[in-house]
């Protein structure tokens, strides 16, 4: 049982860390639904899994799923929510 929650926050802990190198790099905060996507997606994942013992597989899809779609919807908001940056001809 320990080996199985240690497998998977390791798990969940290295693709949080990949899929937040897709995010983008850019100075502009404009990436709020892909970092909420990736993040709702990685959470959906870990409780779908741990929500039942029967069917861990589907739950995790399920889960992951439904968790990308709500992260960006809320990333999306948020995005909308911040002005976009004023390209003033300072320093690149």
């Amino acid at each position: 049982m320990k080996k199985k929650l240690a497998q998977t926050a390791v798990l969940s802990i290295t693709a949080v860390w990949i899929l937040n190198g897709c995010t983008g790099t850019e100075a502009a905060p404009s990436n709020a639904t892909q970092t909420g996507a990736a993040t709702g997606a990685v959470a959906g994942a870990v409780v779908g899994y741990n929500a039942s013992r029967h069917n861990r597989g589907t739950n995790a899809v399920v889960g992951a799923a439904a968790g990308a779609l709500l992260g960006g919807a809320i990333g999306n908001a948020v995005d909308n929510q911040n002005p976009q940056p004023v390209n003033d001809g300072g320093w690149q």
